[in-house]
């Protein structure tokens, strides 16, 4: 329990569960939250560079340019490793005007569970639970779903889903990757948290 307790205090720093539907930048993963500019948290070239390794990404969404997904990869204390989306604008090297460069707009922390996928199970609903006593008035759903991703079919994604009156998300879910799309594209397994704006939620959701 003293795990798990600790664990979502690094997902979230919360003032009360009604703050949670109406302003999302007032929670962290990592001391990270959705407003900050990435540029706190890495150099312009740097993102830059995962902006570029990361073209075709999100190939299967309506507008696969609009945002951009950037990796960080350092010594957290909860996380393998945090993603953000900033938005992407092609035209100018990805950023738009001097005071929004790299807003972020949604967050992800990842957890690997290598050839475990019962106990990021275990761990997606334990931290489900706790969530849903936070968050009573949430609209949450649970599913098991064909993971986007993988072109096969052959690999899903277990979910829980919490969607929020401003338009905003949160989820907590375990990716179960077909072996050869895990041998192909060098995926593991593992465990996501992620909370995303009203404009990166619609634009995640605008599937081909």
């Amino acid at each position: 329990m003293k795990k798990l307790l600790i664990l979502l205090f690094s997902l979230f720093f919360l003032y009360s569960p009604s703050v949670f539907a109406d302003d999302l930048s007032n929670f962290q993963i990592e001391g990270m939250s959705i407003g900050d500019s990435l540029l706190d948290y890495m150099t312009e070239d740097e993102i830059l560079k995962e902006i570029e390794l990361g073209k075709g990404r999100y190939s299967y969404l309506k507008e696969q340019n609009k945002y951009a997904e950037v990796f960080l990869i350092k010594d957290f204390s909860t996380y393998d490793s945090l993603s953000f989306f900033v938005k992407n604008n092609s035209t100018n090297k990805y950023i738009t005007d001097k005071d929004e460069k790299f807003v972020i707009s949604g967050i992800r922390g990842i957890l690997k569970y290598n050839d475990d996928f019962d106990g990021c199970m275990q761990k997606r609903n334990e931290i489900s639970e706790v969530l849903s006593g936070k968050f009573p008035n949430a609209d949450k759903s649970e599913s098991r779903e064909v993971h986007p991703t993988d072109p096969s079919g052959n690999s899903s994604v277990e979910g829980v889903w919490f969607n929020f009156d401003s338009g905003g998300f949160a989820s907590i879910h375990c990716d179960d990757f077909d072996a050869n799309f895990i041998m192909i594209n060098n995926y593991s397994l593992g465990m996501t948290i992620q909370i995303l704006n009203k404009d990166s939620t619609v634009w995640l959701r605008n599937i081909l």
